[in-house]
């Protein structure tokens, strides 16, 4: 069941796979030898290409299209898992018969938010100037429940703790979630995340504030001087879909993926101006990929 496991975590990110259907467990349970292999029981590797829309910053109103790869799988027991920009190891593995399964490694991400002027969209914002691209490295902790509703199903519950050590904003971040995964069909499967993240001072000051004076902008288009402050920055749902093009996601192959979310800014995220005044606090993502599984 480690397909299982894998793929509920993708509710977070593109991937491009998914285990048997529910109304197909009949069959698994009753065949000779017990259920089938997979292409998930052993190595595996997911790798593809997806097409994002989403804010062209964290607060912004203006959105911008991206190229997101794909990567996914399983090498040597250590599963692999997307993340935003990033990805995690899981160096724990998973008992097929576990009625609790735990989650531990490392992990890294980029953040890319306002570090190129063309890609900012908003003369106002634009004129404050570029940041740094921040490289955050830190580590990924869950724990997952499979067979909650039915054989194929899971529930998991994860946290993702991050440090920048790039020198750009100099801060952490932790993100919980909370992920349901089901398969619709045989070759279909669906995942629903609920996560909220929470940042520290300096990353708060480095995204969020807004400087009293500055010589770059113009007076008639300065904005009102803010110091933002940490706490919870957001919270949003996620909804994913994939298909199996074969019709059997058991044996690989081609993929198509979807995913649509939408996220609130809250507290001194939601209340700079960059985003009270020149953006909106309601956040939106949507995207789909394809991805081939062998």
């Amino acid at each position: 069941m480690k397909y299982v496991a894998i793929l509920g975590a993708a509710g977070l990110g593109l991937c491009a796979a998914a285990p048997l259907a529910a109304q197909d467990y009949a069959e698994v349970e009753g065949a000779p030898g017990g259920p089938p292999s997979t292409v998930f029981d052993g190595d595996f590797l997911s790798v593809g290409v997806g097409v994002g829309y989403n804010a062209s910053y964290s607060g912004s109103d203006d959105y911008n299209l991206n190229v997101l790869p794909i990567v996914q799988g399983s090498v040597w027991g250590i599963d692999i898992n997307p993340r935003p920009a990033g990805l995690a190891l899981d160096l724990m593995p998973d008992a097929d018969d576990a009625k609790v399964n735990f989650s531990a490694g490392p992990m890294f991400r980029l953040r890319s938010d306002r570090v190129d002027a063309e890609d900012i969209n908003d003369d106002i914002v634009a004129l404050y100037g570029e940041l740094d691209r921040a490289v955050e490295i830190g580590g990924s902790f869950g724990v997952s429940f499979p067979q909650v509703l039915n054989p194929f199903d899971s529930l998991s519950v994860n946290v993702d703790a991050t440090w920048d050590v790039a020198g750009a904003h100099n801060g952490m971040t932790i993100s919980p979630s909370v992920t349901y995964f089901t398969p619709l069909s045989r070759a279909t499967a669906a995942s629903l995340t609920l996560s909220t993240s929470f940042i520290d001072d300096d990353f708060a000051d480095y995204y969020y504030s807004v400087p009293p004076v500055n010589a770059l902008v113009a007076e008639e288009a300065l904005l009102p001087g803010f110091q933002a402050e940490g706490g919870m920055q957001s919270y949003g749902i996620n909804l994913f879909l994939a298909h199996d093009l074969s019709g059997d996601v058991t044996d690989g192959g081609l993929s198509v993926i979807g995913i649509g979310g939408w996220s609130k800014l809250v507290n001194d995220a939601a209340d700079t101006p960059f985003t009270s005044i020149r953006g909106d606090n309601d956040q939106y993502f949507v995207a789909l990929g394809v991805g081939y599984t062998f």
